[in-house]
């Protein structure tokens, strides 16, 4: 992992969602396994789907149903979506204090996610954390999803804060190349879609152990 700058100051934390955040696979998995049964196919574990998940619903659908039609079965799963997200998501431990303690201490919040806005808006609505957030950015706001870094520009911008001030934390390698290509450091926690040796080939500037580490490393407001 590359060392951090020790002179860096920290006024921005974006966060990703799926795997990071939240736990949300059991609500995808059910969806998915919706699109697998209009075929005749039969479930998937969590398991199987979790490494598929954080690049946008046509790629998932394309590594879990065989012979998927993207546009019809990206409509399926996401009608699906809306009646099993609520039940099917939950914070990942640590994830309502830290944000607490964070907010706390005055930095500035938000969350950069590929699944679409309006389905993170309704979560973090449900999961009670909407307060804690100063933006959320989806891919339907911006030209290309993650891993291009226009999802982390523009919320950098909306926020008024210079990338070289910001802190991206994610739980895969698709978030290490969206930091690197907007000029932001990131963090990565191994609660997701990637496990901890895959994460470490990545070369993050740190690699967490859960999201409960974050405030005692960033409440001095600044990189260690």
């Amino acid at each position: 992992m590359k060392p951090a700058d020790t002179e860096a100051t920290v006024r921005a934390v974006l966060f990703d969602f799926d795997g990071t955040l939240a736990d949300s696979y059991p609500g995808i998995t059910a969806s998915v396994n919706h699109v697998r049964a209009s075929y005749g196919l039969p479930p998937l574990s969590e398991a199987a789907v979790r490494p598929h998940v954080g690049r946008g619903p046509r790629d998932l659908l394309a590594h879990t149903v065989p012979g998927s039609d993207p546009v019809r079965d990206v409509e399926v799963y996401r009608a699906h979506y809306v009646t099993a997200m609520n039940a099917g998501t939950h914070l990942m431990p640590g994830a309502a204090e830290s944000l607490a303690a964070l907010k706390t201490a005055g930095l500035l919040l938000g969350v950069c996610s590929n699944k679409p806005r309006r389905f993170t808006i309704k979560l973090v609505e449900h999961l009670g954390m909407q307060s804690r957030f100063d933006v959320v950015v989806g891919p339907e706001e911006v030209p290309r999803p993650k891993p291009a870094p226009d999802m982390l520009t523009l919320a950098l911008r909306q926020l008024s804060v210079a990338a070289e001030d910001a802190l991206y934390v994610g739980d895969m390698t698709v978030d290490v190349e969206t930091a690197r290509g907007a000029g932001v450091r990131v963090w990565v926690v191994p609660t997701g879609s990637n496990d901890r040796s895959t994460l470490e080939a990545a070369q993050p500037d740190r690699l967490l152990n859960s999201l409960q580490e974050l405030p005692a490393l960033l409440t001095r407001r600044a990189f260690p």
